[in-house]
């Protein structure tokens, strides 16, 4: 069962309880890569390394000794759209989880030797980024549909950029965008509601209030359409690495669950998945195939990525353009159906048994859409779906010519 509560600073709660020994909380910010400036790429992410750095009463060896010596874990991650800042530790340390969480958010003191230092660890994960294609590719993609735009920018940023970094113009970017009412506080466990209300109250209520700010959030802009084209990329790789995609609507959609689940049928994981058994079980062209489906507050993106010996890379594009015309043509049988539904839903279920992703998960719907979706409601619906809603919505995002880049 979930809780939720907002303080009077704007700070939104969302609590579960559940009968467990380890716990997990968090702070979600609605804030990433596009709620860059120009000047600022890049700085999203280096902030978050940055929160573990020290603040106004801590070193940075204190901060990751506070929670490792209890046998805690402390981490963080930044996406296009958020920053999460999370831990899973003893439940009986929810208190020193939580006070420390406010002073990492809150009162990190970006200090620029401490700046100089990370520069060179990120500069070394941009690096070692660039040697893993099948990762890259997907940045780079999203660079080709957004050209132009916020979403095209890579979260690492780009060395040039980060040598501008310095406490001063960092802590601007913490001003503008780590405001409270910008922000959900995330929680799982067996404490009870009222004490973790308490314990909020007493960590994050003093956090500044958004009127007092001088800085306004940085507003979204959804990007333009753009005519969708084939690239090619020199890279120094064996295989050949493609993704092709297409332009969807966003989380907010109500066909969402319907595009879900052509994502689930096509490529999403599964074994069974039209993709894999055509292009690896039948023809054996490749190791890896796979579809995914990345949701934004405005728009979204259907993506397919394969790597194969660069002389299957045209056969593979065919294969996988029959299997789409295929869901856009054909309407599953009953029997078809069933068994995605069951099989999507199993899935779902095991995968809700991971307490770390179930709680971010928890955090990032509340953040985004103000409530949890419970798992039974989320299966009510998939099982409201219908092979004409399939077909339907297949057609209304296949119907236009894919974005494609290979890397050759």
């Amino acid at each position: 069962m979930t809780h939720t509560h907002t303080l009077s600073n704007g700070l939104r709660i969302i609590h579960r309880s559940f009968p467990s020994d380890i716990s997990y909380c968090g702070i979600a910010v609605n804030s990433g890569t596009r709620d860059e400036f120009p000047a600022e790429q890049g700085m999203a992410h280096f902030v978050e390394h940055m929160l573990f750095k020290g603040t106004e009463k801590r070193r940075a060896h204190h901060v990751v000794d506070r929670m490792e010596n209890i046998g805690g874990e402390l981490n963080a991650y930044t996406s296009k759209e958020e920053t999460f800042v999370y831990a899973a530790f003893p439940e009986e340390y929810l208190s020193r989880t939580m006070e420390l969480l406010n002073d990492i958010v809150f009162h990190s003191r970006f200090s620029d030797r401490q700046i100089e230092r990370e520069r060179e660890v990120i500069i070394d994960e941009i690096l070692s980024y660039e040697d893993s294609p099948s990762e890259q590719i997907y940045d780079d993609f999203e660079n080709l549909v957004f050209d132009g735009h916020d979403l095209g920018h890579y979260i690492l940023g780009d060395p040039e950029t980060l040598q501008s970094f310095n406490s001063g113009n960092m802590k601007r970017f913490v001003e503008r965008q780590y405001r409270p009412d910008n922000m959900v506080f995330f929680s799982f466990g067996k404490t009870s509601f009222s004490k973790v209300v308490r314990m909020a109250e007493k960590y994050f209520s003093s956090a500044s209030n958004p009127s007092n700010k001088a800085l306004p959030l940085k507003q979204r802009i959804s990007p333009a359409i753009l005519v969708p084209e084939k690239t090619e990329m020199q890279k120094d790789t064996s295989q050949s690495h493609v993704v092709m995609g297409w332009r969807t609507f966003n989380m907010y959609h109500p066909d969402k669950y319907v595009l879900y689940m052509i994502n689930h049928i096509l490529g999403g994981g599964s074994l069974n998945s039209r993709l894999n058994v055509s292009l690896r079980e039948k023809h054996g062209l490749v190791y890896h195939v796979e579809s995914n489906l990345t949701l934004y507050s405005d728009t979204g993106l259907f993506t397919i990525y394969f790597a194969s010996d660069p002389k299957f890379r045209e056969r593979c594009l065919r294969l996988i353009n029959k299997e789409i015309e295929k869901i856009m043509q054909t309407e599953l049988t009953p029997t078809q159906l069933m068994r995605t539904k069951r099989q999507w839903k199993g899935q779902m279920g095991i995968a809700a048994e991971n307490h770390e992703n179930n709680t971010l998960g928890m955090g990032k719907a509340f953040l985004h859409f103000n409530r949890y979706t419970p798992l039974n409601e989320v299966y009510s619906r998939i099982d409201g779906i219908t092979q004409q809603e399939i077909k339907k919505v297949a057609n209304e995002i296949f119907s236009t010519s894919p974005f494609q880049l290979s890397y050759v």
